[in-house]
């Protein structure tokens, strides 16, 4: 995974959960399930192996991830990906234009899989769906404001 979003891979994107902003516990098999073996080995799978950059620190890992989170870059243009991902940009002409267009089945309200009559074309648009995710649900139909620390600053500092 840690391949496909480190930019290494551009065919294969997905998002954080909220898990790697606060909770390094979810990093660690602490109940020792079985997860099977490493690629070729008879190493059971362990904890998650983290980038060089974490030095094998879950609490490093995702301390670093927070701090990403709320750097200065980020503050000044995650109004640019709400508007991708939640917002206007989401359809039509504004998302052709910022290149965020998917294949159909990623939108919810585009296709009614109960309506296939079909149970094969039924049953492929169900398996494609899954493998391939689907889009949030558009929440804003124009540009998201920038965020204002100077007003967050206050209001964290009551």
């Amino acid at each position: 995974m840690w391949d496909s979003n480190s930019g290494r891979s551009l065919s294969d994107i997905k998002e954080l959960t909220p898990e790697f902003y606060y909770l390094p516990e979810f990093l660690l098999n602490l109940n020792n399930i079985p997860l099977g073996h490493l690629s070729g080995d008879r190493i059971l799978v362990p904890d998650v192996t983290l980038p060089p950059w974490a030095d094998q620190s879950p609490l490093q890992f995702v301390k670093k991830n927070m701090e990403a989170l709320e750097s200065p870059y980020v503050s000044d243009n995650i109004h640019l990906w709400i508007d991708l991902i939640f917002g206007y940009k989401q359809r039509g002409q504004p998302a052709v234009e910022a290149m965020n267009v998917y294949y159909k089945l990623v939108y919810e309200d585009l296709i009614d899989i109960g309506a296939i009559s079909d149970p094969i074309a039924q049953k492929a648009t169900e398996e494609q769906s899954m493998s391939f995710g689907s889009a949030a649900k558009q929440l804003f139909f124009s540009p998201h404001p920038m965020r204002n620390l100077k007003e967050y600053s206050k209001l964290i500092n009551l």
